[in-house]
């Protein structure tokens, strides 16, 4: 009769889990920072998709009607030229070949849908740019000479930080968009004049780095040399936080889609003769029950921007910071439903066999004095003695 395998004590089980981290961390020695963050990165599947769905996006909304919106690219049809309505100006893709003469359908006074969603798209991811740049460059300033100089300096620019906080995003951002209205320049300016609406969370993080990476030798060795801090910040400080910048503008992009898509259903956006996708929700709310598609097309386009660039920082954030993955691990979300999750650590998998070897998790046994609630009062060592 043959005798049952013993199991494998946990000693070996993890330093075979650990040899394989060593030969991961051993492979992963031949690459650059640089290529180490590309590789995490499009090793994040949804990140991937996500940027793959946003450069379609991209793509489309420039080749249809070209940078004027006047109909330059492979779509002939202006987003401003108006026409007879057909058929009520219901979608024509879902009954003609070839998407038919008007895809998306036509509006009130006949103007072709498509190539409306297709200027609003590139307005507004116009303005989601200008706004993360905008916001990222006021923030990062901001932050870099409060966490540097500290004293009154520091305690200067936190006040006016704290203040703009204070005010409720939204109202800020309608009366600086009320504003831009008056002035030339048209989109952009109103995404500059957000901008300096949304800079504050990235002044309170840059100014965080910078507080920790002024503690670094490096960084006092610059100072002892005499190094001038304008040089400091640039050379040595602001190179080491591109990560946490770099990500935190991505996510800028994302609020600033919706931001806008917000202010221009409330009349404080994009102004016509232009138009983008907050902005058609705006023109064509009295017509949701009669002709939703109106609304559809916009609100799919809406949301499919604002996701792919939150996943794309998702995916920039886990590749460059991959503790950040680790530590949000346990956190339920939509990585855990998907099953996305990174690779598990050598505790991780060293507990996982032990407890598959032995039949069951294992169970820590509290010392001797202790219970699983505290230490024992009642407990007296020398019975144990007397017992053996």
């Amino acid at each position: 009769m043959s005798q049952p395998t013993p199991p494998i004590p946990p000693e070996d089980v993890r330093s075979a889990a650990e040899v394989e981290d060593a030969k991961l961390a051993s492979a992963q020695r031949s690459y650059s920072q640089g290529q180490l963050v590309r590789k995490r990165f499009f090793a994040h599947k949804p990140a991937v998709v996500s940027m793959a769905v946003l450069v379609f996006i991209i793509l489309l909304s420039v080749s249809s009607i070209g940078f004027s919106g006047q109909g330059t690219g492979w779509w002939s049809k202006s987003f401003s030229a108006t026409g007879l309505t057909v058929d009520g100006g219901r979608p024509t893709m879902f009954n003609a070949a070839f998407l038919g003469e008007h895809p998306f359908g036509q509006d009130s006074i006949g103007r072709d849908y498509f190539a409306m969603v297709m200027r609003g798209t590139q307005q507004s991811l116009l303005v989601a740019l200008g706004v993360a740049l905008s916001s990222t460059f006021l923030g990062v300033l901001v932050g870099a000479l409060a966490g540097y100089f500290r004293g009154w300096i520091e305690a200067v620019l936190m006040r006016i930080t704290d203040v703009v906080i204070v005010v409720p995003l939204l109202a800020l951002a309608a009366v600086f968009g009320a504003y831009a209205q008056g002035l030339p320049g048209g989109t952009l300016t109103l995404a500059l004049f957000i901008g300096l609406a949304t800079w504050t969370g990235t002044a309170r993080l840059v100014r965080a780095e910078i507080l920790s990476l002024r503690e670094k030798e490096y960084v006092a060795a610059a100072i002892a040399m005499g190094a001038h801090p304008a040089r400091i910040i640039l050379k040595h400080m602001l190179p080491n936080s591109i990560g946490v910048i770099v990500v935190n503008a991505t996510f800028a992009i994302a609020a600033a889609i919706l931001l806008e898509t917000t202010l221009s259903y409330l009349g404080f956006g994009v102004q016509p003769p232009e138009t983008s996708l907050g902005a058609l929700i705006q023109d064509n709310q009295n017509a949701f029950t009669t002709r939703p598609w109106l609304f559809w097309f916009p609100g799919l386009f809406i949301i499919a921007i604002a996701l792919s660039v939150n996943f794309i920082g998702d995916g920039l954030r886990d590749a460059i910071d991959p503790r950040q993955k680790r530590s949000g691990a346990n956190r339920p979300g939509w990585r855990t439903a998907f099953g996305l999750l990174g690779r598990a650590t050598a505790e991780e998998r060293s507990g996982k066999q032990v407890s598959e070897l032995s039949g069951g998790p294992t169970q820590m046994q509290p010392p001797a004095g202790m219970t699983d609630h505290g230490p024992d009062f009642g407990h007296d060592p020398t019975d144990e003695k007397r017992d053996s």
